[in-house]
């Protein structure tokens, strides 16, 4: 289970730290993946994390910076320099097993676990 907090009313180039806490993966390996949904757009995937691999959006690179903490089971999305176009609900989703490819990561159907969403807006 994944259970995503952190969100909430941010001023533009402010920034916010997302966390995504992950229960039931205490053993073996499992990377963590952070989509984003704004209103009327598609949900998009922004950063992963694995093994060895971490993967952003073009999007967002250089701005959100993905880590874990792998002895508390957390995945954080370090958000800076935020944008109006950053306003979306944030999800975090997991998978057990290998490091994805590039042409991968951002698949939803890669990820069989999925946090029920938290809030960011970014606004004046």
């Amino acid at each position: 289970q994944l259970q995503a907090s952190g969100g909430g009313l941010v001023q533009p180039g402010g920034s916010l730290r997302l966390s995504c806490a992950a229960s039931g993966f205490t053993s073996g390996s499992y990377n963590i993946a952070w989509f984003r949904q704004a209103p009327g757009k598609e949900r998009e995937g922004i950063a992963y994390i694995g093994d060895s691999r971490t993967y952003y959006a073009g999007s967002v690179k250089g701005r959100f910076t993905i880590s874990r903490d792998k002895a508390q089971n957390t995945a954080y999305l370090q958000m800076n320099s935020v944008k109006p176009d950053d306003t979306a609900v944030y999800y975090c989703a997991a998978r057990r097993g290998f490091d994805l490819i590039l042409s991968a990561w951002r698949q939803e159907e890669q990820y069989a676990y999925w946090g029920q969403g938290t809030q960011v807006t970014v606004s004046s």
